[in-house]
């Protein structure tokens, strides 16, 4: 029995390990290589669209969050942020935010 429950907190301590793991930032790059057609190279979009190059990362975590659960009405980000994990939203957002205006 004692093994069973060092085997079990051993596995859930790697588990652990797992989940807190950092994502490969080219990763991330790629995935926010998709927002360039609408939000611009790296965030910086042209007049008339919501730049995200060093927005609030909570703030954009939020909408797509919201979008992704239909709280927020779109034409098309409802769809594209069903695409991402949570996880994924959380890393796309930290790479905008680290970009400058």
């Amino acid at each position: 029995m004692k093994i069973q429950h060092a085997l079990t907190a051993a596995a859930l301590v790697a588990l652990s390990g797992l989940a807190q793991a950092q994502v490969d930032p080219l990763h991330v790059r790629s995935w926010a290589a998709s927002c360039a057609a609408c939000h611009g190279t790296d965030g910086r979009a042209q007049p008339g669209m919501e730049s995200l190059a060093g927005a609030n990362k909570d703030d954009m975590v939020k909408k797509m969050l919201d979008f992704k659960a239909g709280r927020k009405p779109a034409t098309i980000m409802h769809q594209l942020a069903k695409g991402y994990s949570d996880e994924q939203i959380v890393a796309i957002a930290g790479y905008f935010a680290a970009q400058k205006k």
